[in-house]
């Protein structure tokens, strides 16, 4: 008889031995997790070249619009005094501005959409019409400490900020009180309003109150938004563009909302924002209360991809487990390599996902993606396990696993209670289909049914 060598036994043991090859299915997903980090690396390469396509277009066309304003500036002296280097106290003078919001402001507006196209990527740009009406009352600069002769009138202005001036598609005209105005380039405030147009207006407090319109042609991208600047804010706008977020500090008090685009309302109190009506000197952060609306344009196909991603270990480690299991109960065995073939391909979905989603819609790219993936480990696990009976096992597993990640991925609010349900229902099936493996002798298992009986 021929004696059977230690380099023998050795084999023997590493072929059949349990420990041995959890330990390695435990490194093979170790090492599979260094295709997955590719693959998220991937996905968030491909969004940031979406949103570099975005960039180039908006730097284009216009960036997302907030209109601030208009702001009723009346420039001040004041005075200090200052000792020189020869110690002699000199009088300094200096012009401090003083700023009014309107009583009360309306605004209303349409919102034309337009769809353009950057390679594959899609972005949304608008046209928009807004007209701006409203009232100031006489400024009170009692109130703030101001004497009156230390006030110049003459050098009023109002300034209306818009962030990004290329968008404005026609000259903007004042009308102040009757007497019409054509807006410059330039706010004069460059902390309060950065960016914007102004123009001198006559102040007087000769004047009970100064009635004020305009007109805005606008072209901006993705949102337009409209800071609450008076007492009484009420916006109005209007849209063909079908599926809007409301976003800001403020939601609409009331909207519409259909197939063939939106309506919404506003209406905000000077009590509802951080701000005052009039103030001196310093700097009001006033885009704190801006709120508009956002034209969704629904490209959260790379977000759902990465969430997906996020469940590859387990994917693998779930797969991998049902292979084992197969090994142990039903005694067929399967070589590493053929483990990490299966892992490969669970790899290659999510790369499938992120290209298809990019040309057809996720849900459709998430159907086609798993059926090819599912399809191939199923053809494969046939040539492996040579068992029909496992082989549906392993199939139906395969597709209970890929509607479970779907599931949790469309329900973003629920994706945790279901993941925790779905992982105590897996630890339940585990511990039942074990609980008859003698560990020590997986040779001898209790008699008991497999898989395949």
């Amino acid at each position: 008889m021929k004696s059977i060598t230690l380099v023998e036994k050795l084999n023997h043991w590493i072929a059949t031995s349990v420990s041995v090859k959890l330990f390695s299915i435990g490194i093979l997903i170790l090492i599979l997790l260094i295709p997955m980090a590719m693959i998220q690396s991937l996905i968030e390469e491909r969004e940031e070249i979406h949103d570099f396509a975005i960039k180039e277009v908006q730097q284009k066309w216009g960036n997302p619009q907030t209109i601030s304003g208009p702001v009723l500036t009346i420039p001040y002296k004041t005075y200090y005094n200052k000792i020189d280097k020869n110690g002699d106290e000199i009088r300094y003078e200096q012009t401090e501005y003083a700023h009014f919001l309107p009583e009360s402001l309306a605004v209303s507006g349409s919102i034309n959409p337009e769809k353009r196209h950057r390679g594959i990527y899609e972005i949304v740009v608008y046209d928009s019409q807004l007209s701006l009406s409203g009232r100031f009352k006489t400024p009170d600069l009692v109130t703030l400490k101001i004497d009156s002769k230390d006030i110049l009138w003459e050098q009023a202005f109002v300034s209306i900020g818009i962030p990004d001036l290329r968008g404005i598609k026609s000259t903007i005209e004042v009308v102040w009180n009757a007497e019409r105005h054509v807006v410059e380039p330039g706010t004069k405030l460059n902390k309060l309003l950065p960016s914007g147009v102004n123009t001198p207006v006559l102040v007087n407090q000769e004047i009970a109150e100064y009635i004020f319109s305009a007109l805005i042609e606008l072209k901006g991208s993705r949102s337009l938004n409209v800071v609450p600047v008076a007492k009484e804010t009420q916006v109005e706008l209007s849209s063909a563009w079908d599926s809007p977020s409301f976003e800001g500090a403020f939601l609409p008090n009331s909207h519409d909302v259909s197939d063939k685009g939106f309506s919404a309302n506003w209406k905000v109190l000077h009590l509802n924002r951080n701000f005052p009506q009039q103030w001196a000197g310093e700097d009001i952060d006033l885009q704190s209360a801006a709120f508009g609306v956002n034209l969704l344009l629904p490209v959260d196909h790379y977000q759902k991809s990465m969430r997906s991603a996020k469940y590859a270990t387990m994917f693998i480690g779930l797969t991998f487990l049902i292979f084992f299991f197969v090994e142990v109960i039903n005694k067929k065995r399967i070589h590493p390599f053929q483990y990490i073939l299966v892992g490969l391909a669970l790899c290659v979905f999510y790369a499938l996902l992120v290209a298809l989603s990019e040309h057809i819609s996720f849900n459709s790219a998430y159907v086609v993606a798993s059926v090819a993936i599912v399809s191939m480990i199923t053809m494969y696990a046939r040539s492996v396990l040579a068992s029909d009976k496992l082989v549906a096992y392993m199939f139906i597993f395969l597709v209970m696993l890929y509607t479970f990640m779907f599931v949790v991925i469309q329900s973003e609010g629920f994706a945790l209670l279901i993941g925790c349900v779905a992982l105590f229902v897996i630890l339940g099936l585990v511990m039942v289909l074990s609980r008859n493996v003698d560990w020590y002798n997986t040779g001898n298992t209790i008699s008991e049914p497999s898989l395949e009986n």
